[in-house]
């Protein structure tokens, strides 16, 4: 508790507004990406309105990049506390890990209900569909985090490398457009995209014709799995060799 308020005061404390830019940002930044694209695409692929359906696809990717880099990056933010024998590296990563889990699902469930309630008011709404593409998106991002949390921690190199490698990140995983409209060699590619599927889930969730044929969540649990096992593994076994660098 004392790590995630010391975050809270971090991030959001000595700015004005403080909360008030954590909910401002994404709304702010699916209004300005949902006028660009809707200026180029007069029709969604699905719907009517281009705000909900870039929303549908923005937020889950938004839940996992957020939990991914901020569960990355956790040692580092807490290397001072960690020097203390009453801190340990679970501590750092549990704390940044629940707070930024439950201030993004917060902020996801703020700009959805205000986009069904004033965007589109007679969407339809699968809860199960939705829960399930948003606990996802948690693990995925979770389970990557803590792989690259470890990788970072003993090869510095390794976030400028995850940095470019995940960059093309946003336009591959379905945020601006269906699986279902890419030629075959393109989704049988894209498939192996973890995002594809939990994107795909959300949409699923407010689009009753869509059904998302390709949609695997046992892929996506087996890639978070896998890679919160390893992360766990290797920050395990070399925790203190992470925190004794430079």
């Amino acid at each position: 508790m004392a790590l995630m308020i010391r975050e809270m005061a971090t991030r959001y404390g000595r700015s004005p507004g403080g909360y008030v830019w954590a909910l401002l940002e994404p709304i702010g930044g699916i209004l300005i990406l949902s006028l660009g694209f809707s200026l180029l695409l007069r029709n969604p692929p699905i719907g009517n309105s281009f705000i909900l359906f870039f929303a549908t696809g923005f937020l889950p990717f938004q839940l996992y990049q957020t939990l991914s880099i901020m569960v990355a990056r956790s040692i580092n933010f807490s290397r001072a506390l960690l020097m203390y024998p009453a801190v340990s590296w679970i501590d750092a990563v549990l704390a940044r890990f629940l707070l930024n889990m439950l201030t993004t699902l917060l902020i996801m469930l703020l700009v959805l209900a205000l986009l069904v309630t004033f965007i589109d008011s007679q969407v339809s709404l699968d809860w199960l569909a939705i829960l399930h593409s948003a606990a996802l998106a948690v693990l995925l991002g979770f389970g990557i985090g803590m792989l690259n949390c470890a990788l970072m921690g003993l090869y510095p190199i390794w976030d400028q490398i995850w940095s470019i490698a995940t960059r093309p990140l946003f336009i591959i995983s379905g945020v601006l457009f269906l699986f279902d409209d890419l030629p075959q060699l393109a989704q049988d590619i894209l498939w192996w995209n973890p995002l594809i599927h939990v994107t795909g889930l959300m949409r699923s969730g407010f689009y009753p014709t869509y059904n998302g044929a390709y949609l695997s969540s046992v892929y996506v649990i087996g890639v978070g799995l896998t890679c919160l096992f390893f992360g766990v593994l290797l920050l395990s076994r070399y925790h203190r060799e992470i925190l004794n660098q430079s």
